[in-house]
């Protein structure tokens, strides 16, 4: 089964997401923070992370970063309320697989997890 986490700092889009994931047979985790975050890829190693852009311990592109140095086979879709083109340019330099807005249109982030699953 294929394992993804769900990063962000409010607890409602986590939720959101890991209902609609769930029913879509995934098995889901979620972070309400870059620390719990990171100490949860460290010990379940999920194949897929949902990082949120904006946050305010660290952002998300500090985030990748660091998700990327721990393993570089993690599949990361950036997700974010602003559409930034700089940002979402930069987070695609450094190894992030995609780049969604919110609100999420979820026919498309199912699409964006299904494209990627084919490599995982």
């Amino acid at each position: 089964m294929i394992r993804i986490l769900v990063v962000d700092d409010e607890q409602e889009v986590c939720d959101f997401l890991q209902e609609f994931l769930t029913k879509k047979n995934y098995e889901v985790l979620t972070a309400t923070s870059a620390s719990s975050a990171l100490q949860c890829i460290k010990e379940a190693r999920p194949h897929m992370v949902l990082v949120d852009v904006r946050m305010p311990e660290k952002d998300g592109v500090i985030l990748l970063k660091e998700i990327k140095e721990i393993d570089r086979e993690i599949s990361v879709i950036m997700v974010t309320a602003l559409r930034d083109e700089q940002v979402a340019k930069k987070t695609l330099q450094l190894g992030a697989d995609g780049y969604i807005t919110k609100p999420i249109d979820l026919d498309y982030l199912e699409t964006n997890i299904l494209v990627k699953r084919l490599f995982l």
